[in-house]
């Protein structure tokens, strides 16, 4: 906790403002997304594989409206940030009052659409501003991160008692506000190819044309589906052996007292060790992992020994991430060296996209076979299988430490350039 503390006032005013935007809009989100899925399934009456798909179209949209970094490229970071945030409050509006599952699509666009904007103009923003300290400024986004989950859900199940509407226009509240303190509090940085005539597919043809990128991004799509199982697979679980809400919030705020415990030690530990790739394969092994303890036949007893395993898959699924964040997010940025990052930031949303879709219909199609089998441990094993193939694909993609090489050829980019 004093390592966190230290390094959060070591930043510049401008990342301290970003930082403080990662906590609050998670903690908006999370104020929502927990109780989603069982709104969804449980309210509404939804099949599970149509809110896997709902959900995970959310983050495809996010990655398909992949345009928040390209344009922050263009002009500057934070017209698209406040954007986006005021974007957000609208998309949660939307979520309150839909029912309609036309509704609920277009009100998961539009969400999307909203992430696309802030999500990657934040990223670059931050990369930008501390270029010489890029994996702890993301070991402290996620950090911030950790504080929204634990705040989120809290919240969240105070005021879902009220209404699940009342839960979202209090969401939208957060987004509103985090609006306002950005355009008041957020100094101008103009972005890479501010002025630049070019045409925007040409940056984007400059990243698609990266393959060391490129590979890296497509091999990291499976973790984003490993770790939206805390927003979706989990909670079901949770569900299904507690009958309660109270549970759900449980791996909220489990997840975040550990990363504001143990985030920036454990960044600090793996980068003294490891390069940047040995790191993220490592991490993805542990995310997968993560699932073995839900694989063992449902433990007997009251509600609390049930719920034990899918705590316990939540704390390593939740060290997991903690591993390969910060180094994802500082690799990227180095890839891009002078090139557009906002850029290099969306097309990551965009293939992430892509895989939360997949692993999100993967996962649900194996919960809807497992019961039908009678094989509660199917939908884990597929997981543990998609970290396990990833990590694999990332140790290729890194052979010759080329990740490691990207991230000094972006070093030196930035300091000749």
């Amino acid at each position: 906790m004093i390592a966190t503390v230290r390094g959060f006032r070591s930043m510049g005013r401008p990342a301290k403002v970003l930082l403080v935007n990662e906590m609050g809009e998670t903690a908006g989100l999370l104020m929502l997304a927990p109780y989603l899925a069982d709104h969804l399934t449980h309210r509404i009456g939804l099949a599970v594989w149509l809110v896997g798909l709902l959900l995970g179209l959310r983050h495809f949209s996010e990655g398909l409206f992949a345009i928040g970094g390209t344009l922050g490229d263009r002009v500057g970071y934070k017209p698209v940030l406040v954007a986006g945030c005021g974007l957000e409050a609208v998309g949660s509006v939307l979520f309150g009052l839909s029912s309609a599952v036309p509704w609920l699509i277009g009100a998961a666009v539009f969400s999307g659409l909203a992430r696309a904007l802030f999500v990657p103009a934040r990223r670059a923003y931050l990369a930008q501003v501390e270029s010489d300290r890029k994996v702890e400024a993301f070991a402290l986004a996620g950090v911030c991160r950790r504080v929204g989950l634990l705040i989120g859900p809290l919240v969240g199940i105070l005021l879902v008692h009220a209404g699940f509407e009342s839960l979202c226009t209090a969401a939208a509240g957060v987004f509103v506000v985090l609006t306002l303190v950005q355009w008041w509090a957020l100094p101008t940085c103009a972005g890479v190819h501010a002025g630049s005539r070019r045409p925007l597919w040409a940056e984007w043809r400059e990243a698609l044309g990266d393959r060391v990128f490129l590979a890296f991004a497509v091999t990291m799509c499976a973790s984003y589906s490993l770790v939206y199982q805390l927003s979706f697979g989990l909670p079901i679980e949770v569900r299904q052996v507690s009958g309660g809400r109270a549970g759900i919030t449980a791996l909220f705020v489990l997840s975040a007292l550990l990363g504001l415990a143990g985030q920036i030690r454990l960044t600090l530990w793996c980068e003294r060790r490891w390069t940047p790739g040995q790191v993220m394969v490592r991490g993805l092994i542990v995310m997968g992992v993560a699932f073995v303890p839900l694989m063992r036949p449902p433990a007997h007893g009251g509600p609390l020994i049930r719920l034990l395993p899918i705590l316990l898959c939540a704390a390593i699924l939740t060290v997991g991430t903690m591993m390969v964040f910060p180094f994802e997010m500082a690799t990227i940025a180095d890839l891009a060296g002078d090139r557009g990052i906002g850029t290099y930031y969306s097309v990551n949303n965009l293939l992430s996209g892509v895989g939360s879709v997949l692993g999100n219909l993967l996962s649900a199609a194996a919960m809807g076979l497992s019961r039908a089998l009678n094989v509660s441990g199917l939908p884990w094993l597929v997981l543990l299988l998609l970290a396990l193939m990833s990590a694999t694909a990332l140790t290729f993609v890194n052979r010759s430490d080329r990740l490691a090489a990207g991230r000094l050829a972006g070093a030196h980019a930035g300091t000749t350039s």
